[in-house]
């Protein structure tokens, strides 16, 4: 693991490093009511657009999270050209080390979309996704598994004009590049946002690995959940399509039926700690299939 944390720490100009993490939690199950608890602190700070000092706000308590929960933490600095001008940005990885290298990610965005007429506090979007890894962090490195689990929460996932190629997934297609290029990728991506609609339906994401898909779905059928994790699919670009594209299978978990999405109205009263428990017990349900599946495909070698 040590070669893996060395390469995050070395991404990317003004990369920093912070200090040996804390002891972790002893508890290692999810708690939907301690996630929910990351979105009202989140909510509170404000509109968390990427290269904004409310961003940097949220960045600083993400990373003070992980460390709490044991994680070996990496803040990965970069600068971005956007429409709004060239905005400095970081992704933030927690590290869980296995009892083997290869590593899983675990990944969501906390930037919020900038809106210049309204306030977007993003409860849904980008707060569900930080506090589902928030807490997931806590539960891997509360019982460490035989992968390596790397806990991504990643910048500027969200346009600032209308959505392209250029101006989108700033934080992960930033990751994908300089990880495919120091021949570091993780062996499986598993991206998720909005997941705390209190309304929760997901639905299998068409652009996703299927063997990776398939194993969510099949962790949440075990453990009664249809209702939420639905046999249809829909088609959405999000932070695993630079890790496709970089030839790691990948997943999304989101719930795009979300009447409030990119309005004032995603706020903490639409988010429930039921969802979060529901997409958190699901993944770590899912966890050991995915191990089986990679060990069998790669025997531990890259």
């Amino acid at each position: 693991m040590l070669s893996l944390v060395t390469a995050l720490a070395a991404v990317g100009p003004g990369a920093a490093v912070t200090a040996q993490p804390a002891t972790p939690a002893r508890a290692s199950r999810f708690d939907g009511a301690v996630a929910l608890r990351h979105i009202e602190r989140l909510v509170t700070i404000g509109p968390r657009a990427a290269g904004s000092p409310a961003s940097g706000r949220a960045r600083d308590y993400i990373v003070a999270e992980l460390r709490k929960a044991g994680a070996q933490v990496r803040v990965l600095a970069f600068d971005a050209d956007t429409p709004n001008g060239r905005l400095k940005m970081a992704n933030v990885i927690g590290v869980v080390p296995g009892r083997r290298p290869d590593a899983v990610m675990i990944a969501g965005h906390y930037d919020t979309k900038w809106f210049p007429d309204f306030r977007f506090v993003g409860a849904n979007d980008g707060g569900s996704s930080t506090a589902l890894v928030l807490e997931l962090a806590r539960t891997l490195a509360a019982a460490p598994r035989e992968f390596t689990y790397w806990l991504a929460l990643l910048d500027g996932e969200e346009a600032f004009g209308a959505w392209t190629a250029t101006d989108s997934l700033y934080g992960s297609r930033r990751l994908a590049q300089d990880l495919a290029r120091r021949r570091e990728l993780p062996r499986a991506v598993i991206v998720a946002d909005m997941i705390g609609d209190r309304d929760l339906a997901i639905r299998r994401e068409a652009f996703s690995t299927p063997w990776l898909t398939d194993a969510i779905w099949a962790s949440a059928h075990a453990l009664g959940f249809d209702r939420h994790f639905l046999a249809d699919a829909t088609s959405v670009e999000d932070d695993h399509v630079p890790f496709l594209q970089a030839g790691v299978p990948a997943t999304l978990l989101i719930d795009f039926d979300y009447p409030p999405w990119h309005t004032a109205g995603d706020t903490l009263d639409k988010v429930s700690a039921q969802s979060l428990q529901v997409v958190g017990d699901v993944l770590l349900g899912a966890l050991p299939a995915i191990e089986a599946h990679l060990a069998r495909e790669g025997g531990g070698k890259r």
